[in-house]
């Protein structure tokens, strides 16, 4: 069965996802009869970590089955999806993905998966929105007046992003707040911050 993946919102689209042969794997038996792996491809403590734990405690009660958190971040997904991709087809191995797998596959010119053909969607998780924040010390309280900061001051302020090909980087990129000769992008260290574009300015 042919999956398209469109991203319904340019902020977020989360997806819980198992291999494509879920329903074939599952039809011999009663399932959960074992523990189920949920993999989040991001750091623990971060909001997909939070939303992963919270929902895993509610499955795990009701399919009495423990549901267990796998986090395996980096290459904005790519490891974890990865490893969901490869993992026995036997409907135990979930992955709760972010936008950040539709985005890799037009950034990436080769992933060890095919993020369309190795995953089935299950389910919308949630939605967020991004928010666009700047230090006290920059001297600008409109995305006008920051825009204008950015020109006048080129290369003097930077943008901190969840991480190389996420949707808060590439919001940056897009973004009018962010001309790209203007300023420098630095992904964050785990844990994910909640999800915003922060601006800095000099000694921030």
């Amino acid at each position: 069965m042919r999956q398209t993946f469109r991203a319904r919102r340019a902020c977020a689209a989360a997806l819980l996802c198992a291999g494509l042969v879920l329903a074939a794997a599952v039809h011999a038996q009663a399932w959960p009869s074992r523990a189920v792996r949920v993999i989040v491809p991001f750091p623990p403590g971060g909001p997909a970590d939070v939303m992963g734990r919270t929902y895993a405690e509610k499955l795990s009660a009701r399919w009495g089955q423990p549901v267990v958190i796998d986090n395996r971040a980096g290459a904005a997904g790519n490891i974890g999806a990865e490893i969901a991709a490869k993992s026995p087809p036997d409907g135990y191995t979930l992955i709760l993905i972010a936008n950040a797998h539709v985005i890799n596959a037009s950034l990436y010119s080769k992933l060890p998966y095919d993020p369309v053909k190795d995953f089935t969607p299950i389910s919308e998780v949630t939605y967020y929105a991004l928010m666009l924040v700047a230090h006290p010390s920059v001297q600008a309280a409109t995305v006008k007046e920051l825009v204008a900061l950015a020109k006048a001051e080129p290369g003097k302020l930077s943008v901190v992003s969840a991480g190389n090909g996420t949707s808060t980087h590439l919001a940056r990129n897009c973004s009018a707040a962010s001309p790209a000769s203007t300023s420098s992008t630095f992904p964050t260290k785990a844990p994910h911050r909640p999800p915003m574009i922060c601006w800095r300015g000099r000694g921030s």
